[in-house]
């Protein structure tokens, strides 16, 4: 590849303990969109391809005035609607999916951002020149009914524009949007990002925490916490301490959050650490992935649907949905149906949280509040002594996720194993050697199209022959902090390899996918619960 203009930052793409007799409550309170005999009934129809497509659908009258007709009709048919009525019924009462938005073109949108200039190599150049006009493409902005008639749509009313990931995602999602953030402040667009920020702030107001997207029936689960390195990165660009005041207690108020629903403690050689997990003790199958949901409890015994239904939203709250990652340790490793994801301590959550109380000792000491800086300055040495106990491999050099039942770590190759060395939680200096020389031994370097999401081909998308933006990124990143030359030199191989391929495939197919299989040069990726989706965000990648 010609030139050192790799060493640029180019835009990187991302698409994006339960008994077993307990009664879950469902994912929300929706009769329509959440739980229920209509939403039983018209998503095990599948008149839809992707069981997403109707519960993204808008209502086209009173919530309550659909349930009475369709209780009705149910009742005239035994609660066995014949298809073709069943299917007239949703096509009067309901509407097209994405009605509820429309187009918007950021204001802060420029034609040549000065990043563009610096890419000495033309037709790299003229590539991400396309990239950073496909912010116009991905932006949405709400229609005043979502906010006027709220119960009408699956859709959670935001306030200000942003963008989304593209394809089926019509929505915001949470840790894809970090990355989506970073990619507008490389093109220099900090307004949207600002409107983006103010939308999660407002979540966290009203329901406590950052759902995993902008869906009532995503409600009761998040995703990677990175709302803290959001504002970090905002305020790294703009200095827009004023923003940092007013919402300071809002950023609180979602590490409270994981503090006490995702805490576990681990008992280790007479010591307990208190580390966190992924757990949605909800019950139901996925609104969204309804009919597949169902379809695999019926494979399971009844008494345990609902801790599968669970660890499947746990499994959607880590982002890696779905991975070898849930399944190791379980009855069927192999199988869906042995997920088991809030029983495993995660190495990459508890990195990304320790990140955030060292960002937010460093928040409130820049606003002058020594004592709540002084509290997270505590909690980040708590989280580092737990992670270096329970998670560290000193042997291997990397960390491990943690299994629970098992009392073992899962030592699998998975590049979130890295995810402290990115996220600077860490105390031994020597660490960025050792993850070479982990990254040498499990020959993740041999890979030249990419870094591989695991060494395990289950046919879930989380795993192998696919790769994901966000992933390289933890790597690369990481090792381009560290000071050794030879982990930056590598950082730098790394992201030339994966920007390599996102430019290879986009010459071939004129679009970004979230993931790709880099099993044979590079293509679109594939596997898991649904057809990849040509789409886009953005990472800032700097190694070197």
């Amino acid at each position: 590849m010609p030139g050192r203009t790799w060493k640029l930052c180019l835009l990187l793409l991302l698409g994006l303990g339960l008994g077993s007799q307990e009664a879950l409550p469902p994912p929300c309170e929706s009769e329509i969109y959440c739980h229920g005999e209509l939403l039983h009934q018209v998503q095990m129809a599948k008149f839809y391809q992707d069981d997403k497509q109707f519960v993204d659908m808008p209502l086209s009258i009173a919530p309550e005035q659909v349930l009475q007709t369709f209780t009705e009709l149910s009742r005239d048919h035994n609660h066995s609607i014949p298809r073709e009525q069943l299917q007239a019924f949703v096509q009067e009462h309901f509407q097209a999916k994405g009605q509820e938005l429309q187009p918007w073109t950021p204001a802060d949108w420029k034609d040549s951002p000065q990043f563009l200039q610096k890419i000495s190599d033309a037709k790299l150049r003229v590539w991400a020149g396309q990239l950073h006009q496909l912010w116009k493409k991905l932006g949405k902005k709400m229609k005043p009914e979502v906010l006027s008639h709220p119960e009408r749509f699956s859709l959670i009313y935001s306030e200000h524009p942003f963008i989304v990931p593209g394809g089926r995602f019509v929505e915001f999602y949470y840790w894809d949007s970090y990355w989506v953030m970073e990619g507008l402040l490389l093109s220099e667009m900090a307004e949207t990002v600002k409107g983006m920020l103010q939308n999660f702030l407002d979540l966290v107001k009203t329901y406590g925490h950052v759902p995993n997207g902008g869906r009532v029936y995503y409600l009761q689960r998040s995703q990677p916490p990175l709302l803290t390195l959001m504002m970090d990165c905002y305020l790294t660009h703009t200095n827009d301490t004023t923003f940092l005041q007013e919402n300071i207690e809002t950023l609180a108020l979602e590490l409270d959050f994981w503090t006490k629903n995702r805490t576990v403690s681990v008992s280790l050689e007479g010591k307990n650490y208190l580390l966190n997990r992924y757990y949605v003790p909800y019950g139901g199958p996925r609104p969204e992935s309804y009919s597949k949901d169902t379809e695999l409890a019926d494979t399971l015994p009844e008494g345990d649907r609902e801790a599968l239904w669970a660890e499947l939203k746990a499994g959607a709250e880590s982002g890696w949905d779905f991975s070898s990652r849930w399944l190791i340790g379980g009855p069927n490793p192999n199988s869906l149906s042995g997920i088991r994801t809030s029983k495993l301590v995660p190495v990459d959550l508890n990195a990304f949280l320790c990140q955030a109380e060292e960002l937010m000792s460093k928040f409130y000491s820049r606003l002058g509040n020594d004592s709540q800086a002084t509290k997270y300055r505590t909690l980040r040495a708590q989280r580092l002594a737990a992670l270096n106990a329970v998670l560290w491999d000193e042997e291997t050099g990397a960390w491990f996720d943690y299994d629970l039942e098992n009392k073992k770590k899962n030592q699998e190759f998975y590049p979130s194993n890295l995810t402290p060395l990115w996220a600077g939680c860490f105390s031994d200096p020597g660490v960025a050697d050792k993850a070479l020389k982990y990254l040498e031994d499990s020959r993740i370097l041999t890979y030249q199209y990419g870094i591989p999401t695991s060494l395990q081909k289950t046919g879930q998308q989380w795993d192998s022959p696919n790769a994901w933006a966000p992933l390289q990124d933890l790597v690369i990143r990481g090792l381009a902090k560290a000071p050794l030359p030879r982990a930056q030199e590598v950082a730098f191989q790394l992201a030339q390899n994966w920007i390599r391929t996102n430019f290879d495939v986009y010459s071939q197919k004129s679009a970004m996918y979230e993931k790709y299989d880099i099993s044979n040069g590079g293509q679109p990726g594939g596997g898991g619960e649904y057809e990849v989706q040509a789409h886009i965000s953005s990472a800032c990648l700097c190694p070197g």
